[in-house]
């Protein structure tokens, strides 16, 4: 038997009709989640949520936030059951954000109804504090994603998720959500507005998170019977108290991109998505090449896509890659699904797909994946979208410098520069340096730093000299100011 880490989705969009009627046919234990899930949302004042999954014509009515959350919950622990009914065992279960409670009432830790509830405080605290903030996808890596946010200095607008390699999301004021889409735009970099009802992982939240420790109600929590691993706080999860994790996770940025390397590391062979679509899963295979990803629910049967699965596992010892499924949804029953590129003048959310196509595609949603395969934009575009987005990342006016400047005077002037914007002694500077292979400095922080150049030496021109970029260090950048205030000069 493979080790098998089931994965749970955070904010979707709302799962279609019908998506859990074969389920709560086949399986006691998912008609008595559903059952616990409709108890505990009567007694908060919301409607039922298990109509409109179990029947196929049943229809979305916007109840708003706290129905949401609980349909997207009804699913993952529906089919979390159905796994466990038909004998996939999980060597751990993983959460995505707000999914990280799910996994907690998959594991055992916590009541389906605590559970419910402890969702629905959550939403409520959420919308009371009524934060205009916004989330953004970005097709970039953390590193990179995290400078992009830092040229504004905003302490609210922060690396949100590292979902993936090229995969981040940003989190923060929504003014400052545009200007970061500007500038991820200028360089080429693909990014997606998250359409989510309230924003999160982020500092701005911090309000929200005492409000739901003072008035969520304290649950009981169990040992557990499944080991749940936290992206969030890096570690498994033991008796940590429930409300506490979650009313942490809402400031806390959320590593999956690190916990789905470290399980792979550890022995895991197999992720199985407990949603509707794959979203957890288009991190997994963009995290470990090759890794073999099973979404039941994607499929024309389920059920028999969780019976191929064991089949073939007890066949060979570990999953092997099967064609995807037909556009019917009744191709092979495993389905290995791969993320396409996007480029950056398309990316948009995809269609929602008709609830009896049975197609597997992620829908709009917290989580959806974005691709890096865009060329980067030229330096002169980039430069200029920078200073406008973040004023607070331009140097302060300085009067013109002399037309006569030496080489050695100007290397002096550039490393004092960098080094104060990088936080590096000038002296450790060297003319030869990579400034990004050497030094770290990433191209944002390049651009920020050669307009910084181009004004203290007043030199205009200087921001669209893209190859100032490329080659990175201060000798060619001490070289080519030298040149042009020679040039400047003789005009």
């Amino acid at each position: 038997m493979v080790d098998s880490v089931f994965v749970m989705p955070g904010t979707v969009a709302a799962p279609r009709a019908g998506v859990l009627s074969e389920l709560h046919h086949r399986y006691e234990t998912v008609r008595e989640a559903l059952s616990r899930i409709d108890k505990a949302a009567g007694e908060m004042g919301l409607p039922p949520i298990s109509a409109r999954l179990i029947e196929r014509d049943g229809t979305n009515d916007g109840r708003g936030p706290e129905v949401q959350y609980l349909e997207i919950f009804a699913v993952s622990i529906a089919t979390h059951h159905m796994l466990i009914a038909e004998g996939v065992k999980p060597v751990a279960i993983v959460g995505q954000s707000i999914g990280e409670l799910w996994a907690l009432a998959a594991g055992g830790h916590l009541s389906v109804e605590d559970a419910a509830r402890l969702a629905v405080a959550r939403s409520q605290v959420l919308t009371r504090q009524n934060w205009d903030g916004k989330m953004l996808a970005v097709g970039v890596d953390g590193r990179r994603a995290e400078s992009l946010a830092g040229l504004m200095n905003h302490p609210d607008l922060v690396l949100a998720c590292e979902n993936a390699p090229r995969q981040s999301v940003i989190s923060g004021p929504e003014r400052l959500i545009e200007q970061v889409e500007r500038v991820a735009d200028a360089f080429g970099w693909p990014s997606l507005p998250l359409d989510v009802p309230h924003p999160t992982h982020t500092p701005a939240m911090a309000q929200a998170a005492r409000d739901l420790r003072a008035t969520a109600p304290r649950v009981p929590y169990g040992s557990g019977r499944w080991r749940v691993c936290s992206p969030w706080l890096g570690r498994d999860i033991g008796d940590d108290d429930p409300v506490d994790l979650v009313a942490g996770a809402l400031t806390a940025r959320v590593r999956m991109l690190h916990t789905i390397r470290e399980l792979h590391a550890a022995g895991a062979d197999a992720f199985v998505e407990c949603g509707e679509w794959p979203v957890v899963t288009k991190f997994v295979e963009a995290s470990i090449p090759g890794v073999q990803c099973v979404v039941p629910l994607s499929e024309g049967d389920p059920v028999e896509a969780v019976r191929a699965l064991l089949a073939e596992s007890a066949d060979v010892g570990r999953f092997r890659s099967r064609p995807s499924p037909s556009s019917t949804g009744h191709g092979s029953a495993v389905r290995v699904s791969a993320p396409a590129p996007v480029r950056a003048a398309s990316v948009s959310a995809p269609p929602a797909p008709a609830p009896s196509a049975g197609v597997a595609m992620t829908p709009a949603s917290y989580t959806a994946p974005v691709t890096y395969a865009a060329p980067a934009a030229p330096a002169q575009e980039v430069a200029v979208v920078v200073a406008a987005a973040a004023p607070a990342a331009v140097a302060p006016a300085v009067p013109p410098v002399s037309a006569g400047l030496d080489y050695d005077s100007v290397l002096t002037e550039l490393r004092t520069l960098y080094g104060d914007f990088l936080g590096y002694p000038a002296d450790l500077l060297g003319e030869d340096d990579g400034l990004e292979s050497e030094l770290g400095v990433e191209s944002l922080k390049q651009v920020v730093l050669l307009g910084r150049v181009s004004d203290r030496f007043d030199l205009p021109d200087l921001r669209a000299n893209s190859s100032l970029l490329t080659v990175g260090t201060l000798r060619r950048i001490a070289e080519t100011v030298v040149q042009a205030r020679a040039e400047a000069a003789a005009r």
